[in-house]
C-alpha cells in the first residue's frame, strides 16, 4: 500500500472511532487501550464518543498513560433501541454534549487532530466514511486517518476494485497494526524526531 499523505501540523487530540460491543477481553478493546496508553504517555488528548467499547478502552488507556480524555457525547430524550449511549464505566475528564448521533460524529471529528477508525459495525463504518470524505475535501490540510488492523487491506482492496476510487484517496489512509506504528506515524505527519524502536517496543511490553 502506498504511503499516506503528510502534513506538518501541531497534533495535539487523538480520535479513537470504533465498535461500541467490544469487551476488555477482545482483541479490538485491547489494542485501543495500548494505543490510547502509548499515546497519552508520549502526550497527546484522548478524544471518543464517551460510550462503551472502544470509547471505553480508549478513556482506560488514556487515564493509564497519565493524559486526559475529551468525551464528546449525545444523550437523547428517549432512549433509542440500538444507541450505545453514555457509558458510566467511561470515566473522562471533560464533555462536549451534541445535538444528535450526526452531530456528535462532526463535532468529534473536528475536536481532534488525528482520527483512528478501529474494527466495529455501522457506526464505525459512518465515522470511516466521515473522516475519510472530509480528509478529501481538505487534501492538503487534512486530519490523519489510521486504520488499526490488517483486516482493512482486505477492505481497501475490495473498494479499489468495486468502487470509483479517484487517484489520491486511498493514500489518504495509514494502516497500523501495531501501537508503536500508530505513535511513529503520528510523530511523523508531526514532523518530530521519532524515539528508537527499541523504545516504543518497551513502552508497548510495559502495557501487557
Amino acid at each position: 500500500m502506498p504511503k499516506s499523505k503528510k502534513i506538518k501540523n501541531k497534533i495535539k487530540k487523538i480520535a479513537f472511532l470504533g465498535g461500541s460491543s467490544w469487551k476488555k477481553e477482545d482483541k479490538p478493546y485491547k489494542d485501543a487501550y495500548k494505543t490510547a496508553r502509548l499515546l497519552a504517555e508520549n502526550g497527546y488528548e484522548i478524544v471518543n464518543g464517551g460510550g462503551p467499547g472502544i470509547m471505553r478502552a480508549a478513556t482506560r488507556g488514556g487515564k493509564a498513560g497519565g493524559g486526559e480524555v475529551l468525551a464528546i457525547t449525545y444523550h437523547p430524550n428517549k432512549k433509542k433501541k440500538n444507541y450505545e449511549g453514555i457509558d458510566s464505566g467511561n470515566n473522562f475528564d471533560e464533555e462536549i454534549i451534541t445535538l444528535d448521533y450526526f452531530d456528535r460524529t462532526k463535532v468529534m471529528l473536528q475536536n481532534s487532530d488525528v482520527h483512528i477508525v478501529f474494527n466495529g459495525s455501522t457506526g464505525t463504518i459512518s465515522e470511516f466514511g466521515m473522516t475519510w470524505a472530509s480528509s478529501r475535501i481538505h487534501e492538503g490540510n487534512h486530519k490523519p486517518i489510521v486504520l488499526f488492523g490488517a483486516f482493512w487491506e482486505e477492505i481497501l482492496e475490495v473498494i479499489r476494485k468495486n468502487m470509483l476510487m479517484r487517484p489520491g484517496e486511498v493514500e489518504l489512509l495509514k494502516v497500523c497494526t501495531k501501537p508503536e506504528e500508530v505513535l511513529e506515524f503520528v510523530e511523523s505527519v508531526e514532523g518530530k524526531s521519532t524515539d528508537p524502536p527499541e523504545k516504543n517496543k518497551e513502552q508497548i511490553n510495559s502495557l501487557t
